[in-house]
């Protein structure tokens, strides 16, 4: 009885500890270029910003002064890595920006 309950205990501990899962890259939210970040040019509207950037991926419902484009990437379950740019307005005029890039978008 002892032997059997051992063999079941190992086979279970075993399919916990299987290598061969996949794991699936994952990434969310808006890819920005350089190139798209350089097209911006202070007095822009808000719809010429987001023709050339897309939509913004979160609006601050408070103070529209504001936009942000994220975007966060994970390899295969790994860190996550996160780009920022942060979109600033003066009476709906694209002001400036900030960004927190990666070194290399990792798209598909």
């Amino acid at each position: 009885m002892q032997k059997l309950t051992a063999l079941i205990l190992t086979l279970i501990m075993a399919g916990c500890a299987f290598p061969g899962v996949y794991k699936i890259n994952v990434q969310q939210g808006n890819i920005v270029t350089d190139e798209e970040l350089t097209a911006l040019t202070a007095g822009m509207p808000r719809s010429q910003v987001h023709a050339v950037m897309g939509t913004p991926l979160m609006l601050n419902p408070i103070d529209s002064s504001r936009e942000y484009y994220v975007y966060t990437f994970q390899r295969r379950g790994g860190d996550i890595q996160e780009q920022r740019i942060i979109v600033y307005y003066n009476d709906d005029q694209f002001s400036h920006y900030e960004a927190q890039l990666l070194e290399e978008t990792p798209a598909y």
